[in-house]
């Protein structure tokens, strides 16, 4: 067990160090802004949606190495997805985290799963997410993780 947790761990350091799709995308059909006043997280997420799909998708700014990592993952593998997809992946991995259910159909995703035993960092790993579903289903422009559980 302790291999696949240092697997894991290095994966995120690796999505950390090199972030896939950290770029803004301009123009953009959609965007919101997600921050964590808490930690000073703070990121920009910009997607491109054409006939139902995310086209294209790109995040920046600033954060710990969890709230990064999972952005990188979460751009690298919603992109090409539908709209439809992308937010049944997001319902996955919030459940994931904040429910408690399984990990078993989120592929590299699952690296996350861990961070429920921390509860501070579920704000980090989910707030890119809260920013996607804000972009796509809410379209505020920008969400806060200040008092969200």
């Amino acid at each position: 067990m302790r291999n696949i947790e240092n697997l894991y761990q290095e994966m995120i350091l690796e999505h950390n160090k090199n972030p896939r799709n950290f770029k803004t995308l301009s123009p953009c059909s959609h965007s919101s802004r997600g921050v964590n006043t808490l930690c000073g997280d703070d990121y920009m997420l910009t997607v491109q949606v054409d006939n139902g799909s995310i086209t294209d998708i790109g995040f920046t700014g600033q954060g710990c190495a969890i709230s990064k990592s999972s952005g990188s993952l979460m751009t690298s593998t919603i992109k090409g997805k539908s709209v439809e997809d992308a937010i049944t992946l997001k319902d996955q991995f919030l459940g994931m985290l904040i429910a408690d259910r399984p990990a078993d159909d989120m592929g590299r995703l699952a690296v996350f799963a861990n961070v429920k035993r921390f509860p501070v960092r579920v704000k980090c790993a989910t707030l890119i997410w809260r920013a996607l579903e804000d972009a796509l289903v809410l379209a505020n422009g920008s969400i806060s993780t200040e008092g969200d559980s």
